[in-house]
């Protein structure tokens, strides 16, 4: 288990869990990625997952709106990155919120072993209900950064990512043509103007 000693001489562990969330363009995937070349810049062993599902920009890397981009590991479920996590300082998921409701304890048993592990992740749906797996992870993570993305509508800091195309799907991979940042306020005007 990996360890360090702090300035008194106590052995500390320093697995920890840190989740980045919020609504689309928002900035989550340029964060994670920051943080693991961040990493990668101080030396440490970091391995990247995503959910086999998010083809959008490319079937392997993590790839943000911007167009950065980190090498990444397609997975199909949580317990894949416990087997593949193998002698790594630092673990990063992408897309956290497309994972199956067991990625919170192969969080913490990847933090409990030592490894700082990095999620990524929609806090809310289109309907502004809690995604997936994101509302324990943030229950259990050590640090939530919150990030937000700019309403289109009146320039506000943006509260849900508004689907603006007719589908009912939970799951509906897309980016700008699909969805939208808005406000609270600016959200439910749009749903008023649907009924």
């Amino acid at each position: 288990m990996a360890a360090f000693e702090n300035i008194s001489g106590e052995r500390r562990n320093r697995g920890r869990i840190e989740v980045i969330c919020g609504s689309m363009f928002s900035g989550k995937t340029e964060e994670l990625i920051r943080r693991m070349r961040r990493a990668q810049f101080a030396r440490q062993k970091v391995e990247i997952y995503k959910p086999a599902i998010d083809t959008r920009y490319s079937e392997e890397d993590v790839v943000s709106h911007e167009g950065n981009s980190i090498s990444s590991t397609p997975v199909s479920s949580s317990g894949s990155i416990l087997l593949l996590a193998d002698d790594v300082e630092v673990v990063g998921i992408d897309e956290a919120q497309f994972f199956d409701e067991g990625l919170p304890e192969v969080c913490r048993q990847l933090a409990d072993q030592g490894i700082r592990v990095i999620c990524a992740g929609l806090d809310m749906d289109y309907r502004c209900v809690p995604f997936g797996p994101m509302p324990n992870l943030c229950a259990i993570a050590d640090e939530v950064t919150k990030v937000h993305a700019i309403c289109v509508r009146c320039g506000s800091l943006a509260y849900v990512s508004h689907r603006i195309v007719d589908s009912d799907k939970r799951v509906l991979l897309g980016e700008k043509m699909e969805y939208e940042p808005l406000c609270r306020e600016c959200y439910l005007e749009s749903l008023k103007q649907t009924l």
